[in-house]
């Protein structure tokens, strides 16, 4: 499996973050988790296939995680003539449908009948789900929103695991455990502390559950940045620690 990811910011605008969205490339799965304002050309900017993208899935609802999606769908439909041709997945929470419904309604039809096969699959925490090509999705719920869930994507021995946004629960490092990457979320400074997001404190007492063999963190607002995010974790977790940025590269080496 390959990461990149290619927007590790908020909705906080810089210049070097764009919002949520990460690519993973799993055998012939190519796999786009959220897509928030910016990843369409950040896609672009970091040479991936994006015509080839085979599945979109979302953790939730929030606007830094969905806002190009629409783009997308109208890349793929007007923006490489002819149009894309081969099906798409999208796969989220309870209330995925609906979500896309309403998009539609303001953007157009076309976003309902883009000119491919476009299959919502609404996935339930604890699911399992076959992406093909030995490649399958796993949902765990998380606290943010009502719909909000973590993803683990796994193939050939290998496992990804994806906070999305989530507040701190002592059980995901259960869930999460011995993850060959924990993709975590890593929002705020303790100071500025909400229930919905994580401190780089918290961000280590998962990974310390977990285990995982690498902790790439993303999802920082500004302030988060000011504090030595690396000491604040590594005070909890002793593993692999990476910041990532914009268009960052991680290889994950199948059994």
């Amino acid at each position: 499996m390959r990461l990149v990811t290619l927007g590790t910011g908020t909705v906080a605008l810089t210049a070097e973050r764009v919002c949520a969205g990460h690519h993973v490339q799993a055998g012939a799965v190519s796999l786009l988790l959220d897509c928030g304002s910016g990843i369409t050309h950040r896609l672009a900017e970091h040479g991936i296939a994006w015509r080839s993208i085979t599945h979109v899935a979302f953790t939730h609802f929030h606007l830094d995680h969905i806002g190009d999606f629409a783009t997308l769908v109208y890349a793929w439909k007007y923006g490489d003539l002819p149009g894309r041709s081969e099906p798409l997945t999208v796969i989220g929470p309870a209330g995925t449908g609906a979500l896309l419904s309403r998009l539609a309604d303001g953007v157009g039809d076309w976003l309902r009948q883009p000119g491919f096969p476009m299959h919502v699959l609404e996935v339930a925490p604890g699911a399992r789900v076959d992406l093909g090509d030995g490649t399958w999705i796993e949902a765990a719920k998380v606290p943010h929103t009502d719909e909000s869930v973590a993803y683990c994507v796994g193939r050939g021995g290998r496992r990804l695991v994806y906070t999305g946004d989530t507040g701190y629960d002592p059980m995901f490092g259960e869930w999460a455990r011995g993850a060959d990457v924990l993709l975590c979320e890593c929002s705020l400074p303790a100071e500025m502390a909400i229930p919905m997001h994580l401190t780089p404190e918290q961000c280590g007492a998962l990974a310390a559950a977990a285990l995982p063999r690498q902790l790439v963190l993303t999802h920082f607002y500004p302030p988060v940045e000011r504090v030595d995010i690396r000491a604040l974790v590594a005070a909890h977790y002793a593993g692999p620690i990476a910041l990532a940025s914009d268009g960052a590269v991680f290889e994950i080496e199948e059994r």
